[in-house]
């Protein structure tokens, strides 16, 4: 019977993995030039979470009720949550896995906090507060992971940083203890499913994109950094080879990422916008950018807000719906068509429009659980980003509010699966098929010849058909 194992690379586009940086990459580049190949759509929108869990649960953000790292709770004005793992009510991959006597290993997969009970052993992601929570099941394996690790690390610490230097090791250093944990734990545990999921792929886009990249506006020739982002694409390879010499030969081995980058053009201050367009009302004008969430807003006469981030979510103020709304109901869908042909609208610095979309959830989603944003936003198709704090004074900024950040999310992953089965040619990297997020988790129970639930959105992608099916989930 096979093993599966899945490389997360949280953030890796397609044009570096295929394409700029594969010949840096010659572990990952034998792989993939024996695998099936392709770019992989993410969600919308395509941010870690919910990505990783649509991925693993094959539902769309609509279905799971949640949006992105922060989401209403309520429809209050200050009641948010934060998408950990006690959201999510649909069953992942490793629960089917494990209905079925499966024992899965996971490291560090987004929104696994807090651990769970599993069928295996499990130490969970970024978005756990630190390292003096529990972050393992079964709960002693934490001892053994600081051990092995050298002291753990969950994330890279204060990545929106100016300094560079120190953040490059801090980078390095996390990923070096994932790797080492991960490769400890297929040496001594049992396992039929490993999953590790590495977020210093999207940190080093983040914090060096623009030093990277000639065709970002803040390049600099010649700069220190102008390597860094193929510097660590090469480690990352030698540490992901050490990991795959430890997978049996029949292992089929996917190589995922949750969506793209690019670089980041600047960013549009959404709710500055609003207040120029006569949507929002501030009690009083702060002197220096203030957080919205921290700002004195006029609900009185406010009829829509956002909130920043690499996409915009926009709220109206509904009346009956929130504590103080300003908009008639039947009015409600006039008002939000007037907004998003506004945001369609929206112009750069020289007056060219770039090309920003405003989506209606119940237009993307089969259903729409939780308390959804009135409108998704995309500023310029993710060149620019929205930005939420007012006090800046402009609309359009290149500075972001929450400390440098160099590039954006896009909307397409990677996705490499190598059946050794059946390996297949080289695929041509210059045309790919685009296969979708919801894909990978009915591929990793069709690799198991376990039936795919029927709720699932997603497609197995082609495996050898030689194991036996064992049964429905």
């Amino acid at each position: 019977m096979a093993k599966v194992a899945i490389l997360g690379l949280d953030s890796m586009p397609p044009a570096y993995f295929f394409g700029k940086y594969r010949a840096d990459m010659p572990n990952l580049g034998r792989l993939m030039s024996q695998s099936l190949c392709a770019r992989l759509e993410s969600t919308n929108p395509p941010i870690t979470v919910p990505a990783w869990t649509s991925m693993m649960s094959s539902k769309d953000p609509g279905q799971l009720g949640f949006y992105g790292f922060r989401n209403r709770k309520d429809h209050s004005y200050d009641g948010y949550q934060f998408a950990n793992a006690t959201l999510i009510k649909e069953p992942l991959t490793w629960d089917i896995l494990g209905r079925h006597g499966k024992k899965s290993l996971l490291v560090g997969v987004p929104q696994t906090y807090p651990p769970r009970p599993i069928e295996g052993a499990m130490v969970t992601c970024f978005l756990t507060p630190s390292t003096k929570s529990d972050y393992t099941y079964p709960r002693e394996l934490k001892a053994e992971v600081e051990r092995v690790a050298g002291g753990y690390v969950l994330d890279v610490d204060d990545f929106r940083t100016s300094d560079k230097a120190e953040l490059l090791k801090r980078i390095y250093d996390k990923t070096r203890k994932h790797f080492a944990v991960g490769r400890h734990l297929l040496r001594t545990r049992p396992w039929d499913f490993f999953m590790l999921v590495e977020m210093g792929v999207d940190r080093i886009h983040h914090a060096f994109w623009s030093y990277a990249d000639p065709e970002h506006h803040k390049f600099v020739p010649g700069n220190p950094y102008v390597n860094s982002l193929r510097d660590y694409y090469r480690f990352l390879d030698r540490e992901i080879g050490e990991l795959l010499a430890l997978l049996p030969e029949e292992t089929i081995v996917l190589v995922v990422s949750d969506h793209g980058s690019k670089k980041m053009d600047g960013g549009i201050c959404f709710n500055e916008w609003l207040i120029a367009e006569g949507y929002l009302a501030l009690a009083e004008k702060p002197d220096k950018p203030t957080p919205i969430g921290k700002a004195k807003i006029d609900w009185s006469r406010t009829r829509a807000w956002g909130d920043g981030g690499y996409y915009g979510r926009l709220f109206l103020n509904v009346r009956g719906r929130e504590p103080s709304g300003t908009i008639d109901p039947a009015d409600y869908e006039n008002v939000r068509s007037e907004i998003a042909e506004k945001i369609a609208a929206i112009t750069d610095p020289q007056g060219r429009n770039i090309g920003s979309k405003a989506y209606r959830p119940e237009e993307i989603y089969r259903v729409v659980n939780g308390v959804a944003p009135d409108l998704i936003v995309y500023f310029g198709d993710l060149d620019w980003r929205s930005v939420g704090a007012v006090g800046i004074g402009s609309i359009h900024t290149f500075e972001n509010d929450t400390g440098p950040d160099e590039a954006n999310h896009d909307w397409h992953g990677v996705f490499t699966l190598y059946d050794p089965a059946a390996p297949r040619p080289a695929p041509d990297f210059d045309d790919l098929p685009i296969f979708r997020i919801y894909d990978v988790a009915p591929t990793v129970l069709a690799a198991f010849g376990i039936a795919v639930p029927t709720d699932m959105i997603g497609t197995a992608r082609q495996i050898q058909a030689s194991y036996a099916p064992i049964g429905k989930s």
